[in-house]
């Protein structure tokens, strides 16, 4: 007889996906834009835009136009962004909002970014408009990636405890209803929960379970335990997926000298 021993832990581990580009014009008039290192199929993403004029002198005339050459991403707001005027230390700012087509392909993607500005010159004479293009570099992935982690000794003797961790991590996106199931073979008995369940597990944060497992007394020869762990969750788009990873344990009987060892 197997026994297994559960404890649920969650650690939080804050991670980061965003990119942000900074510039500055002629003038000292200084570009700041933040977009998501990362996007996935069918969902929506954010690019925010800060300018400020640190110089001393008037900027007007100022534009944006947002373009997607390959047309994966699709606009839900105005592409193109006009300021008449930005006084000495005056600034403007805003969001964009996109949706990832379903028909994108994976890898990287860009949107490019056409600015144009006039410096006044002593804030009395326009100067000849600058202007410049910025590729902002955005990986399109299929699907969330959901992580399981096993973490077991190489072999187990009879008589004896071992660890058996898992840990389960979403790199992409918030999880909702998440079920963590071990399974083993039939002849081997459990004591304490075999499922896990958590409402909602934030993205990069592990879900750690740690287990201690008590193998049977008498084995008289070697063989593999198979342990499966089955992973279920309700996505952000409100689809129910499930994902497994299997280990094989070699539960190999004690000899002599190890039996002699332990006394």
């Amino acid at each position: 007889i197997l026994f297994l021993f559960f404890s649920g832990s969650i650690i939080s581990v804050p991670l980061s996906y965003a990119e942000t580009l900074t510039q500055t014009f002629d003038g000292g008039m200084d570009l700041e834009i933040t977009y998501p290192e990362s996007v996935m199929i069918n969902r929506a993403f954010s690019i925010s835009i800060h300018l400020e004029n640190n110089g001393w002198e008037n900027k007007q005339d100022i534009s944006f136009v947002i373009a997607n050459p390959d047309s994966a991403f699709k606009s839900l707001s105005n592409e193109t962004i006009r300021i008449e005027q930005l006084t000495t230390t005056s600034s403007f700012g805003t969001t964009l909002d996109y949706e990832v087509l379903k028909n994108a392909s994976e890898g990287t993607h860009f949107l490019n970014v056409s600015y144009s500005q006039v410096l006044v010159s002593n804030n009395v004479d326009p100067m000849p408009a600058t202007k410049t293009t910025i590729a902002l570099p955005i990986m399109v992935l299929k699907e969330p990636i959901v992580k399981i982690q096993t973490t077991t000794p190489e072999s187990i003797f009879s008589n004896t405890e071992f660890p058996f961790e898992v840990s389960v991590i979403s790199h992409d996106i918030d999880i909702k209803d998440l079920t963590v199931q071990i399974i083993v073979p039939e002849d081997i008995e459990f004591r304490g929960d075999v499922s896990y369940k958590m409402s909602l597990l934030e993205k990069g944060t592990p879900f750690n379970i740690k287990a201690e497992m008590i193998t049977p007394t008498n084995i008289s020869t070697e063989h593999t335990i198979p342990v499966k762990v089955i992973v279920s969750y309700t996505d952000d788009l409100g689809d129910e997926k499930s994902d497994d990873s299997s280990v094989s344990l070699l539960l190999r009987p004690k000899t002599f000298l190890e039996i002699t060892n332990d006394g």
